[in-house]
């Protein structure tokens, strides 16, 4: 392999970016992050992103980015879009390799170490994979927002905003976790509420999951979170049936999710070995050699 390659992970979702820089052996020399390069926010925002990242993960590592000498691993949210997966390797800088995947593959590959397991990965989106002993990766849910990623940030946030609505109008009482959703959009009547709403994008949304967590023994919000634990549990069940492999709950609300998981998949819940990031290290690793054979 080429010593004078960087390799590149990425792991960008609809919240943020996350990098790992490492050497052409793969050893980590830096580590970064920058603002949302999910594709459904844009593909020249996701460039964007992600050239950020990687120009502040360089400067850490005291080394000067120059594309033509990195291999990217990317695992990003939205490359089930064929059209958005296409415009995204069309605006590429020059590099030296390009590995493109599902942000949930390179989860798995972080969390399991390339070993076989299940990720249900929970961030502002959501999905779950599980990597079989023949390296074979199948997917359930991850249909996106505002329809699926059930048990996501978004997914929370478009639900629990139902609470702050019923409240301005009387259907329910003004309480406290009423007024925390309200203060979070800034809205103080209907109309200002209507506003944010018709502004509010799948980010926006799962901005409010964590004053659902904050509020967790509110009923409204404890049902919400009940409900999320038992939409993780369908998919656990739908990638394993023989109820055999381990499980990783990753992203932002891997571990906050994770007392709401029904009880039965409780004991196969393990801490992932390494983030999204570094799998996308792994996934670059391979593309080097792949590049190089």
């Amino acid at each position: 392999m080429n010593k004078d390659l960087f390799l590149i992970g990425i792991d960008g979702g609809g919240s943020g970016t996350r990098v790992a820089l490492g050497d052409s052996q793969g050893r980590e020399l830096a580590q970064a992050a920058s603002g949302p390069s999910g594709l459904g926010l844009g593909v020249e925002r996701a460039w964007q992103a992600i050239g950020a990242g990687c120009a502040d993960a360089f400067a850490r590592a005291g080394v000067r980015l120059d594309w033509s000498r990195c291999v990217l691993g990317c695992g990003l949210a939205g490359v089930n879009n064929r059209d958005w997966l296409a415009a995204f390797r069309a605006q590429a800088p020059a590099v030296a390799g390009l590995a493109v995947e599902s942000d949930v593959y390179t989860t798995l590959l972080g969390a399991h170490g390339g070993a076989p397991g299940v990720v249900v990965a929970l961030g502002t989106g959501s999905q779950a994979a599980a990597l079989d002993g023949n390296g074979e990766c199948r997917t359930s849910g991850g249909f996106g927002y505002p329809s699926g990623d059930e048990a996501s940030g978004a997914w929370l946030g478009l639900r629990a905003i139902v609470h702050a609505q019923q409240a301005l109008d009387g259907r329910v009482p003004h309480d406290d976790l009423a007024q925390a959703l309200l203060s979070h959009t800034g809205a103080h009547d209907r109309d200002s509420l209507v506003v944010w709403l018709c502004e509010a994008n799948q980010t926006a949304y799962a901005r409010l999951a964590p004053i659902v967590i904050a509020h967790r023994t509110h009923p409204f919000a404890a049902r919400l979170l009940g409900e999320a634990g038992v939409e993780v549990g369908k998919m656990i069940a739908a990638l394993d049936p023989s109820a055999t492999l381990p499980v990783a709950l990753c992203g932002g609300l891997g571990a906050p999710l994770r007392e709401y998981v029904p009880q039965i998949y409780q004991a196969r819940l393990r801490e992932p070995l390494a983030d999204s990031a570094h799998g996308g290290l792994q996934l670059a690793q391979r593309e080097a050699v792949r590049v190089a054979g």
